[in-house]
């Protein structure tokens, strides 16, 4: 019997290869993705810890389906409810005290138990008649979920991401992610390629590989040992040609190694777009945050990416009223930010998460403070964007159309600086990497034609 599931995920990239797989998963059972929380049996909210913002927004959703559950029941059916990710790891009896209609809690090293749970779930269902029969399971298994995990069957995107390590041994003072997410893990080397290789002949060609520190990957190879991300990266574009593109997230400066900076210059297929966050450009705030990096050794990483690919451009994050900030602080961070220069980052408001140290650091920046540095950090941000994306006009890139565009006769692809780019195109050239012109930038993308020289038949 086919059965309804909708998958709501919240945050990082991570969370987004999660809840795919938790589909995956699932479909044994019966269940299929509905982009309707209306028509669904069960729904997943998959959640982000990293601020408060995200936490307090898995409870408000939680609240605007408890209606809907119990419409559900009072009809003689029901509705399952699962919470899984960060915040299910930091909180889960707290989610159970505070959302009693939820049934199933699971952490993100877990939710390969899912069937299990669901199973357990409807029982308990069949058994009570009313809320506070939840299922809890946020423990950290001694095998890696990874094991468990089925293959990839169904047609896949022209993007994909595929996750090769989690978990962090950083312990930066306001994060936290090696709480909720454990040890960092590394998957072996085979076992990254076969998936990527499955993944490229049900239609991917751009694989972005994920970890908590992905640039720490240090995967048992082949014939023993180990190896890092750069020979891995060698690895895939050697042994899955069908992939043209390989990108990776997130990184650490602390991990950014010259194998990796090698690879930036000697394989093609790995594209020219970094994500480093260095969160702060002020030392005395980088070693309060326990990041074990200064802005000099970001600025040294920086000038050997640039030297082995002078086209690469950098993404990254910056955290703003960390505990103890300055003036003098926040300048040293906008004064690298101008240095640097970025085509893409994000920005936040230091927001303090319950047992991290940060959170209980003395010196709290008050939120009025935090609000207007982030502004101003935000505009220069914003002018850098603009500029990157300003200088790509005129000039001809290769672009992954990878979907429909907004409007018909149009499709949407990345170029390899991962903008968005919209161009009149036959639905054809999903999937395939064409030359195009670009003639203009609008807030979110690059508008385009097809090259003069490709032209729609022989792109295909």
């Amino acid at each position: 019997m086919t059965k309804k599931l909708h998958v709501k995920t919240y945050g990082c990239q991570m969370n987004v290869y999660d809840s795919a797989r938790m589909a995956d998963v699932l479909a044994p059972l019966g269940y299929r993705l509905t982009d309707s929380v209306d028509d669904a049996d069960l729904v997943i909210l998959n959640t982000c810890h990293i601020r408060e913002k995200a936490g307090e927004k898995v409870y408000s959703d939680l609240g605007r389906l408890r209606p809907l559950k119990a419409m559900r029941r009072a009809g003689g059916g029901d509705l399952l409810l699962a919470v899984a990710g960060c915040t299910a790891q930091a909180e889960g009896a707290e989610v159970v005290r505070r959302a009693p209609h939820v049934d199933i809690v699971v952490g993100p090293q877990a939710y390969h138990r899912l069937p299990e749970l669901v199973a357990r779930a409807l029982r308990a269902a069949d058994g009570a008649a009313g809320p506070g029969r939840g299922v809890v399971a946020t423990d950290f298994p001694a095998e890696p979920k990874f094991d468990f995990l089925p293959q990839p069957t169904e047609r896949q995107a022209v993007s994909v991401f595929l996750a090769v390590q989690e978990g962090c041994d950083k312990f930066c003072t306001f994060c936290v992610v090696p709480y909720t997410r454990g040890a960092e893990y590394s998957r072996p080397v085979r076992d990254v390629v076969a998936e990527a290789g499955r993944l490229a002949a049900l239609g991917a060609r751009e694989v972005t590989l994920l970890g908590q520190n992905v640039n720490a990957y240090h995967g048992a190879a082949p014939e023993g040992g180990e190896w890092g991300l750069g020979r891995l990266v060698r690895a895939l574009a050697a042994e899955v040609p069908a992939l043209g593109r390989i990108r990776y997230t997130t990184s650490h400066p602390r991990d950014m190694d010259e194998a990796l900076i090698a690879a930036h210059r000697d394989v093609p297929q790995l594209m020219p777009f970094l994500h480093l966050p260095v969160q702060s450009g002020a030392d005395r705030v980088l070693a309060r945050m326990n990041r074990r990096h200064t802005a000099d050794d970001f600025r040294r990483i920086v000038d050997r990416l640039r030297a082995a690919r002078p086209d690469i451009a950098l993404s990254s994050d910056f955290i703003v009223g960390y505990p103890g900030e300055t003036d003098a602080d926040f300048a040293a961070t906008m004064a690298l930010i101008v240095e640097i220069g970025f085509a893409q980052a994000f920005s936040f408001k230091y927001s303090p998460r319950p047992g991290t140290p940060a959170a209980v650091e003395p010196e709290q920046v008050p939120d009025a403070i935090r609000t207007e540095r982030l502004a101003a950090l935000q505009d220069l941000l914003r002018q850098q964007q603009d500029a990157f994306n300003a200088a790509t006009v005129g000039r001809t890139v290769p672009v992954l159309f990878e979907k429909r565009g907004r409007h018909p006769g149009q499709l949407a692809g990345r170029t390899p600086w991962l903008q968005w780019l919209h161009a009149s195109a036959p639905e054809r050239l999903i999937g395939s990497t064409v030359d195009v012109v670009v003639e203009a930038t609008g807030p979110n993308s690059l508008a385009g034609r097809l090259a003069i020289a490709q032209s729609a038949d022989a792109a295909a």
